[in-house]
């Protein structure tokens, strides 16, 4: 499992500042995810090896046998190890192990190597454990049986899990729900020539730290297939390259709980391809929402590798598209998000009726473009934060006096004065320290 240094060259920096890069960019940021997630991976082995933790060497077993299966089925190991909650639970354990050893569970990397192996339909016997009830094999499925030992034995005709419960058989179509098995369902779209393909992962405790969602029943399934084939119609017709990084980057969708209006979602940068969401609401608004939060995947990913912001000096600011006041990091995220956003909605009123699109674009335009002004005078950019924030600002400005319908624009203004009278009512101060 090789590792090597990343460097975002000046042009690709250029373009992912403007709100671009394509599937190209986006590549490269996903090679840099990858790359921590095998430093990750390291480290969890080292470390529960150095500080002599109960299941040092059942992890460093379970890493020589993903090790053997990667010579042979690299795609799979591959797969599940970019998987975006392995990121996730490999980041938490390396710092339980440092922290709080007696809950760190390196030992679930047994787990990873039984998914890798059923994934690709190798031999291969391992002991894993199991716990709550259950033994999950990260972007498989979920077994449920006894608390303790169970071994999971792959053979190329099939796998199944081995427990003092009984044995429960792994469905060739790992995503069927069986007795005693409940796998991870995917929705596939195909629009204008391309495929997109998610996981719908509502099982893995460490698929996102947000307001989950239990699991999703199957009468639901319908609803979030269509309005994800609508968006992916919308985002392949009149946004192509959003489409095309949105192929790369994002790969599993968590359910959130649903608010009691509209949609909320999220990305993290520590399950770097997964995206929370609550039941869409409609195919338009989940394509702005997808194009809203691939921004945020990029930046998190470039932020692995080029420091845009100083260290948080306690400093908290005005943010249009959120309640409460924003460390200069988050406000920087947020801009960058938007400026996708104004970028769906200016392509996107072209081909929808009425004032909402030209009122989206117009909203958020500004509010993208105040909140870089704000930055770029915050004194808390590096170097190449300064250099990002400007060109996000040029395009931005750009935009400033292309023109909007009356209409329109006097209803971005006013949701703009609704919000800030409502923060500062809530807040205090437009900038807070």
């Amino acid at each position: 499992m090789n590792h090597r240094r990343h460097r975002i060259s000046e042009d690709v920096f250029a373009e992912l500042a403007v709100g671009d890069g394509g599937a190209g960019a986006v590549r490269q940021l996903a090679a840099v995810e990858r790359s921590k997630h095998l430093l990750l991976l390291r480290g969890v082995v080292e470390r529960a090896a150095a500080i002599g933790h109960p299941d040092a060497a059942m992890t460093a077993g379970a890493y020589d046998r993903l090790a053997a299966l990667q010579d042979d089925a690299p795609g799979p190991v591959e797969s599940v190890l970019l998987y975006p909650a392995v990121g996730a639970w490999l980041r938490s354990t390396l710092l339980l192990l440092d922290r709080d050893p007696a809950h760190a569970d390196p030992g679930r990397l047994a787990a990873v190597a039984a998914a890798a192996a059923v994934r690709a339909r190798a031999p291969l016997t391992i002991e894993a454990r199991a716990g709550g009830g259950s033994l999950l094999l990260p972007s498989v499925g979920e077994a449920h049986v006894p608390d303790g030992p169970a071994t999971v034995r792959s053979t190329p005709g099939g796998a199944e899990i081995i427990s003092p419960g009984g044995d429960v058989t792994i469905p060739e179509d790992h995503s069927l729900d069986l007795p005693r098995w409940r796998g991870l369902r995917r929705l596939a779209v195909t629009a204008n020539g391309r495929a997109l393909g998610l996981v719908l992962d509502d099982l893995d405790p460490y698929r996102m730290q947000a307001d989950l969602a239990d699991r999703l029943p199957a009468a639901d399934l319908p609803g979030w297939r269509t309005a994800l084939e609508r968006a992916w119609e919308i985002l392949t017709t009149h946004h192509p390259a959003t489409a095309a990084e949105i192929q790369v980057a994002h790969r599993v969708l968590t359910p959130l709980r649903s608010p009691a209006h509209g949609l909320v979602s999220g990305t993290a940068s520590e399950t770097f391809g997964a995206v929370g969401l609550s039941a869409p609401v409609d195919g338009l608004t989940l394509a702005a929402t997808l194009a809203h939060e691939v921004q945020h995947a990029k930046l998190g990913a470039l932020l692995d590798v080029v420091a845009l912001v100083e260290p948080d000096e306690g400093r908290r600011f005005y943010a249009p598209w959120r309640e409460d006041p924003r460390p200069a990091s988050g406000l920087l995220q947020g801009a960058y998000a938007y400026l996708g956003v104004s970028a769906f909605w200016r392509r996107q009123r072209a081909h929808e009726p009425g004032i909402h699109p030209h009122s989206e674009f117009a909203r958020w335009r500004a509010g993208a473009l105040g909140a870089v002004d704000t930055l770029m005078t915050s004194g808390l950019l590096t170097p190449a934060g300064k250099a990002f924030a400007g060109h996000m600002r040029r395009v931005l400005a750009g935009w400033r006096n292309e023109p909007v319908p009356p209409a329109a624009l006097a209803r971005a203004q006013e949701e703009t004065q609704r919000h800030l009278t409502r923060w500062r009512q809530a807040n205090g101060p437009r900038v807070r320290g």
